[in-house]
């Protein structure tokens, strides 16, 4: 068996635990694949000698440097080497190699940007939308969840009718990981909800659990979701541009300016670390000092006090 057949057959191994041990999501599975094998391309160059089990630190310098030629973005670079550490670190547990090259790598320096969010006028506008059809009581409750729960784009296209608790208003959620949270769900998103479901079940496929379905009464994609919200903004000639992300961002903005919890806010949007989260504060940090620029005389400039 050639070093290429060799690979492949440790990478199999190595998806395989990703999926029945640590239960990866599909996404991280399908991510995990694509970086590793990327990698294999790049150490083997068509050589059937080569094996990337037996790489070295600099095999992994040389793929950063590879990358960056690309003009891969940071984040892009840093996820890539997350992937080959937890590969080789599999190796190592598995005693297939000593120790993994990765270590001692130094991922780039990431430029975390604040996540930009809507201004609550502008979500009322947004979230004004006639109940009058099947789509546009569909598009309501989505914006509306979005909203109301912070929810990922992935997380509200899963939702099933099961997840839904109407007595104590609350919605369950599979996040990252697998991981399950409880999320309060407004009096606002539980009257967009109840007044979809009438329009819902008129189309609903036998079979189908899925809360938000098409026309065709299945399951909505992503999407399609993208595609109406981008649809509604334009519509309504909201200027800011609206996408999924940013109703989440929104929300936990909102309700950190509002409770000032940030332990609660991470647990909200399920972060697995509060350094995640913490991008928030600097949201928060900025509309405070706008406020305090705006309304204290001191913060003002000497133009603007002879006024």
């Amino acid at each position: 068996m050639s070093n290429d057949a060799l690979d492949t057959e440790q990478i199999d191994h190595f998806i395989r635990y990703c999926r029945i041990e640590k239960r990866y999501s599909i996404h991280t599975i399908n991510a995990y694949r694509r970086d590793i094998k990327q990698f294999q391309v790049a150490v083997l160059k068509n050589d059937e000698t080569v094996s990337i089990i037996s790489s070295q630190a600099t095999d992994i310098q040389s793929f950063v440097a590879h990358l960056h030629r690309q003009g891969q973005q940071p984040k892009t670079i840093k996820r890539k080497l997350s992937s080959l550490s937890s590969f080789f670190n599999y190796l190592v547990r598995q005693e297939i190699i000593k120790s993994s090259p990765v270590i001692g790598i130094h991922s780039p320096k990431l430029t975390r940007s604040l996540p930009q969010t809507l201004e609550i006028e502008t979500l009322d506008r947004l979230l004004a939308i006639p109940c009058d059809s099947f789509i546009n009581a569909r598009d309501q409750a989505i914006l509306e969840v979005f909203y109301s729960s912070g929810l990922r784009l992935s997380e509200l296209v899963s939702l099933d009718y099961v997840d839904i608790n109407f007595y104590d208003k609350t919605v369950k959620v599979l996040g990252k990981g697998n991981k399950e949270r409880l999320l309060p769900l407004g009096d606002k998103a539980m009257t967009a909800l109840k007044q979809w479901f009438e329009y819902r079940q008129h189309k609903l496929e036998m079979g189908e659990n899925a809360v938000f379905i098409s026309n065709r009464g299945q399951r909505i994609h992503q999407r399609s979701i993208q595609q109406r919200v981008n649809h509604w903004q334009k519509k309504l000639g909201i200027e800011q541009s609206v996408h999924p992300h940013k109703l989440r961002h929104s929300f936990a903005t909102h309700l950190l300016q509002s409770s000032g919890d940030l332990r609660a806010v991470q647990e909200l949007l399920g972060h697995a670390d509060i350094s995640t989260t913490q991008v928030y504060t600097h949201l928060d940090y900025q509309h405070l000092a706008k406020v305090y620029d705006q309304a204290h005389p001191r913060a003002r400039k000497k133009d603007d006090l002879k006024k």
